[in-house]
């Protein structure tokens, strides 16, 4: 097997864990519960797995916005498969904007009847990884709910305090 096929193999199966974790939270707790543990669970693994990334790439230190550039790119490269139709982009020095063209997450949850409750939990991944690394940032728009039902797309930037 090929890197590339084990890294979609590995992240496909991690995606099915957490479609079917949403979904047994979901039967059990509602909504409003799985919104709120669903967030927390994302943030805080996110946290860890960016050290984790952050080890493997061998970038020590995040001491300018380079540094995190780079981290950010290898990571979201690592993390990335062929279903998530997603840009990142870094329009400008300590600009980071992430595009969403088709949500996997919209897509799913949306069979499940509850798209009007949910809360986006995609973006906790990169702010539970910007935390992680303690990179100070603002994020727009801020928003609750999923954008792409409210909007038809979807995006966020995050300007970074270097």
């Amino acid at each position: 097997m090929e890197k590339k096929e084990l890294q979609e193999l590995l992240n496909k199966s991690w995606m099915t864990h957490d479609a079917m974790w949403f979904q047994h939270c979901l039967e059990e707790c509602g909504i409003e519960t799985t919104n709120r543990i669903n967030k927390a669970a994302i943030h805080s693994a996110a946290a860890v797995e960016i050290k984790r990334f952050q080890q493997a790439f061998a970038i020590e230190t995040i001491e300018s916005f380079d540094d995190l550039k780079c981290l950010l790119k290898k990571s979201f490269e690592m993390i990335k498969v062929d279903f998530m139709d997603f840009e990142i982009a870094f329009p400008t020095k300590n600009t980071l904007r992430w595009y969403i063209h088709q949500c996997f997450a919209y897509e799913g949850i949306k069979r499940t009847k509850v798209i009007e409750q949910y809360q986006c939990g995609i973006f906790e991944r990169l702010v539970g990884w910007l935390q992680g690394l303690g990179v100070q940032y603002q994020m727009a728009p801020v928003r609750s709910g999923c954008m792409m039902r409210q909007e038809g797309y979807c995006f966020r930037e995050f300007e970074f305090n270097f």
